[in-house]
């Protein structure tokens, strides 16, 4: 440092004038000087720790580079210049491979949102062709974000693989309106029907025919199934509405079939009483006192009316072997005795042959009206009776 307060740094090309702190001492120019190579000093470790961190593109540490050198040409600081032109110098070529890998991931990058992209649209074709409507249109739009998150390619390819994949989604599009379309056509039509259907439904309930209108009831309700939903808006009102018309009618039947249960369960009681008399008859000791006694007992039987189901044959199956061990003893003696009483024979026959008409004649009523239940009944009724007559007709051919 001079007298005249000029400060000098020694460099390899010789000493360099930095500048002159005049009013102050050496010492504390040497600090004034000093204090501004440790801002340069700073300024590079900044950059060198940015460059090394990968925290700037090489473009702009490039251009930072250059800025902190010019600060270093002819700098007005004392300190190590020559390190501090080293430091920046060393990291040029550090700048080169950063932009290599730079590129190198670029590329890398571009070939994944490339392959990435060709999936993308593969997948979307696949949607369009498909006839998932609920989740396809859900799919292919985190598929359209998907797109818009992954990088561009260059012009060409990336048009062309986006024109594709804009194509499947108008593709969908159209193929999802026109299918939903379609369903409404169908959804309106089966309203039209099922409102017929409640509307009939509903002026049925009051029926007491209760055979022929739980038949029409099954047909209705095989054809709501195959009408198809009607619109949301309508579908359950109308359902409620067609239920709650078979729930007033099966309601009423059941009361119905509870109280001839009750009937019937009546009717097999008092055929039991009568079961005990029938019985009583055996073995038979006066023929034509116990025929007599087997008549009223018979006549008060078919009065006494109808049984549970489940109880019919095993009823009627007493009483026939009752009139089968009475027919037994007849026909022996019938065997044994003269013409005169074949005339009695044909008395009971005659009297099965008008029951038996009888239940022929309640039958045919009973499948007119469509009664599956008294059908049946009936059936069982007629069965007996018509063995009892076969063996009638047998035991007067006896006689002839």
């Amino acid at each position: 440092m001079r007298q005249d307060g000029t400060v000098f740094v020694f460099t390899p090309d010789g000493e360099r004038e930095v500048g002159q702190f005049p009013e102050g001492t050496p010492e504390e120019a040497l600090a004034f000087f000093t204090q501004r190579y440790d801002a340069l000093a700073f300024e590079v470790q900044l950059l060198e720790q940015r460059i090394r961190n990968g925290a700037m593109s090489p473009d702009e540490a490039s251009t930072s580079l250059a800025k902190v050198a010019d600060l270093l040409v002819e700098p007005r600081a004392v300190g190590d210049l020559v390190g501090l032109s080293a430091r920046l110098d060393a990291l040029r070529p550090l700048l080169g491979v950063q932009r290599g890998q730079r590129r190198a991931d670029r590329a890398r990058k571009q070939e994944e949102s490339r392959a990435r992209k060709e999936q993308i649209v593969v997948e979307a074709e696949s949607v369009s062709t498909g006839q998932d409507w609920r989740n396809g249109v859900n799919r292919l739009r985190d598929l359209l974000e998907e797109w818009k998150a992954l990088p561009r390619l260059d012009k060409r390819q990336d048009d062309e693989l986006w024109h594709r994949f804009s194509s499947a989604r108008t593709a969908y599009t159209r193929r999802r309106k026109a299918h939903f379309n379609e369903l409404n056509e169908k959804r309106e039509s089966a309203r039209v029907v099922k409102e017929r259907l409640v509307t009939e439904a509903e002026s049925l309930s009051g029926s007491t025919e209760w055979g022929p209108t739980s038949t029409r009831y099954r047909s209705l309700m095989q054809d709501w199934k195959s009408a198809g939903p009607a619109p949301r808006d309508v579908e359950e009102p109308l359902w409620q509405r067609f239920r709650a018309a078979q729930d007033v009618f099966f309601g009423a039947r059941d009361a119905a079939n509870a109280e001839q249960d009750k009937e019937f369960a009546e009717n097999a009681e008092t055929k039991k009483a009568l079961l005990v008399e029938a019985e009583a008859l055996l073995p038979v000791k006066d023929l034509d006192a116990t025929k007599r006694a087997f008549r009223d007992l018979a006549d008060r039987w078919d009065a006494a009316g109808k049984v549970p189901r489940d109880q019919i044959k095993t009823l009627e199956g007493r009483m026939r072997k009752v009139e089968q061990a009475i027919r037994q003893v007849e026909d022996d003696q019938w065997k044994r005795s003269d013409p005169e009483k074949s005339a009695r024979a044909d008395d009971m026959l005659g009297q099965l042959e008008r029951a038996v008409a009888g239940l022929e004649a309640d039958l045919e009523k009973a499948r007119a009206a469509g009664d599956d239940r008294k059908v049946k009944d009936v059936e069982a009724q007629l069965a007996s009776r018509q063995q009892f007559l076969d063996m009638a007709r047998q035991a007067a051919s006896d006689f002839s």
